[in-house]
């Protein structure tokens, strides 16, 4: 079955950098898409970057210049680098796959980003 887990969000101070990984099982990983979303509280799911079987990314505008997503093939894994924190990325994140075109939709757990100011 699919599984995605995530790691590597925590507690950091305004202007810090996190990176955080998604292990990905249960499908062929490199032919498909990845996402990495975030909900903060209060606030609607958002979809902060993707990145294609072949490398293509893009990026939320309140994220750009400033997160990196990549993917390592070899690993299953998906990763997303990120700098320049601000405390409006506090959220918990998720990484997400879309296996066959109409769906399911298939989430990780979840990991916590907070950034103090």
């Amino acid at each position: 079955q699919v599984q995605l887990v995530e790691s590597g969000g925590g507690l950091v101070q305004a202007g810090g950098s996190l990176r955080l990984s998604c292990a990905a099982s249960g499908f062929i990983f490199s032919m498909k898409s990845m996402d990495w979303y975030r909900r903060a509280p209060g606030k609607q799911r958002e979809l902060v970057a993707r990145i294609t079987g072949d490398g293509s990314t893009n990026y939320a505008d309140s994220v750009k210049g400033r997160v990196t997503i990549t993917r390592d093939n070899a690993k299953n894994t998906v990763y997303l680098q990120m700098n320049s924190l601000k405390p409006e990325d506090t959220a918990v994140y998720y990484c997400h796959v879309r296996v066959l075109t109409f769906g399911p939709d298939y989430w990780g757990q979840g990991t916590q980003v907070t950034v103090s100011s």
